[in-house]
């Protein structure tokens, strides 16, 4: 071949690449965290083409529960008695910062009809540990299974009145990061090993709130599929 030929074959190229390209958008919504999409007709992809797929926004809930039934009891006992009995607080499952599960508990303290100021949880920012407050001589025990301390970042013991901190820092976050997955590309890793993963982001709201994500650049991942019916 000559170098004519050569050059003009990457001429051609160059002149192709600022073109614009077919693109099609596909929007998908659904109240659970996987969605399945028909297509009728199917997507039909010419096989002399490569094609590729980047997520360019996501609108969801942080709903990602991090008190569930394996954490969620809070044991305390009212004042001092002889026969001291302890009282257990079941915090419905769902998604908490640390002021939620703070005021569950006091509201729950007063529907028993015990001084809901006695227990005060509040945060260290400077050392990301949990604060408690006791007073009235109320106790707190830790040591029960379920126990929500692992949240809480407290070792599991009884507490009784004084002001304590955490031996642990706060574990409110249920999550390290989320990957949105799209069964129908590939040339993606997580961990080493292959996987659909399109795009992976932290949520930057509070839980149960609603967070919008998009990209500021788009990762392009390639289709792997000549023919989309589902996805």
């Amino acid at each position: 071949m000559s170098d004519t030929a050569t050059a003009t074959e990457l001429l051609e190229k160059i002149v192709q690449n600022p073109e614009p390209k077919t693109s099609t958008q596909i929007v998908v919504s659904d109240n659970s965290t996987k969605m399945k999409t028909t297509f009728y007709p199917p997507i039909e992809l010419d096989k002399t083409r490569k094609y590729e797929m980047a997520l360019v926004n996501l609108e969801t809930y942080y709903s990602f529960p991090n008190i569930d039934s394996s954490n969620n009891i809070f044991r305390y006992s009212p004042g001092s008695s002889q026969q001291r009995q302890f009282v257990d607080i079941r915090i419905p499952e769902g998604s908490y910062d640390l002021i939620d599960i703070a005021e569950t508990i006091k509201i729950s303290m007063k529907r028993n009809g015990h001084n809901g100021e006695s227990i005060e949880i509040t945060a260290n920012t400077n050392t990301l540990k949990n604060v408690m407050e006791i007073s009235n001589d109320f106790i707190v025990d830790f040591r029960l299974q379920r126990s929500i301390a692992s949240v809480l970042g407290f070792a599991e013991r009884a507490y009784k009145e004084s002001l304590h901190e955490s031996q642990n820092v706060v574990n409110i976050l249920s999550i390290n990061s989320i990957l949105v997955n799209v069964d129908v590309i590939g040339g993606s890793y997580v961990n080493g090993k292959t996987q659909n993963t399109i795009y992976s982001f932290f949520p930057n709201v509070s839980p149960g709130y609603k967070f919008v994500e998009s990209p500021r650049n788009l990762v392009y991942l390639p289709v792997i599929l000549d023919k989309i019916s589902k996805m």
